[in-house]
């Protein structure tokens, strides 16, 4: 499962700029599928840097003495969880769920997977992946929380080898990096990924979260990690949700009660020291 996944996401485009063909499973090569839409340019837009309330901050000092949980990273024992940054959510009409701001997280990410894989950290991709075992056994989520026509569009885009399954084209994962595809919101949780018996292979105890969107997957996945005892950061900068409300709050919440939040700045530094 793995070779599959890294064929296909290592694949990306070639020096000249045009997609190289992706193989399946008949042995043949075929061209990645792109939307049917002719799109304008994407303009990008960015989330405005999280601050927390003097209320905020009162609280968790309350709390834990320290603003900061973690002042100093490890960069051996971290791993950059980088949680769903493909076509379907970063380019607008690549799949179903599109984050305007998503594209411009991109060279946060790659500053920070450049600096922990430098440093002997790990890098780990994550992709939301469709599965007809997961329409059975998350059920109530494709039947209930979708209508048809958002089912349709979603498992079609979120299949692997799709176009919108595929890796953001700005993101350059290396060969030494994870390749995890996921098919539950949370890497983490049960059935959903084998991210946390790879990490534990490798003797990682803290986990940077980016990607998208800041309060659905990469929130899950966050909980979800400090509930298995990892120290947990996400990286502010790094991560993205369709408002600024979503974005801030889920933050807010996670400083609060289940780990740190630092920019990617303050990441680099606290893995420098």
């Amino acid at each position: 499962m793995t070779a599959f996944f890294r064929e296909r996401w290592l694949a990306g485009s070639d020096d000249s700029g045009h997609d190289r063909p992706h193989p399946k499973g008949d042995g043949a090569a075929h061209p990645v599928e792109r939307p049917s839409t002719t799109l304008a340019p994407q303009q990008l837009r960015a989330m405005a840097p999280f601050v927390p309330s003097a209320a905020l901050v009162s609280r968790v000092l309350a709390r834990r003495g320290r603003l900061r949980a973690f002042e100093r990273l490890e960069p051996a024992r971290c791993a950059l969880v980088v949680v769903d940054m493909q076509n379907a959510f970063v380019e607008e009409g690549a799949g179903h769920a599109w984050v305007p701001a998503a594209q411009s997280t991109c060279p946060a990410i790659e500053r920070l997977a450049a600096a922990l894989r430098a440093a002997g950290g790990c890098v780990a991709w994550v992709l939301n992946t469709f599965t007809e075992e997961s329409v059975r056994s998350w059920s109530h989520f494709h039947r209930d929380l979708s209508t048809p026509r958002g089912f349709e569009v979603r498992s079609r885009s979120m299949a692997a080898g799709t176009y919108g399954h595929q890796l953001h084209a700005d993101l350059r994962p290396q060969p030494q990096d994870l390749l995890v595809p996921k098919t539950r919101y949370s890497a983490f949780i049960q059935g959903s990924s084998d991210l946390h018996a790879q990490l534990q292979a490798r003797g990682i105890d803290t986990v940077l979260v980016a990607g998208t969107a800041t309060p659905v997957c990469c929130e899950s996945t966050a909980r979800d990690a400090m509930m298995l005892d990892y120290r947990t950061v996400m990286v502010s900068d790094a991560c993205s949700a369709t408002t600024q409300a979503e974005h801030d709050a889920t933050l807010a919440a996670f400083l609060l009660n289940f780990g740190d939040v630092q920019t990617t700045d303050e990441v680099l530094a606290a893995l420098g020291r």
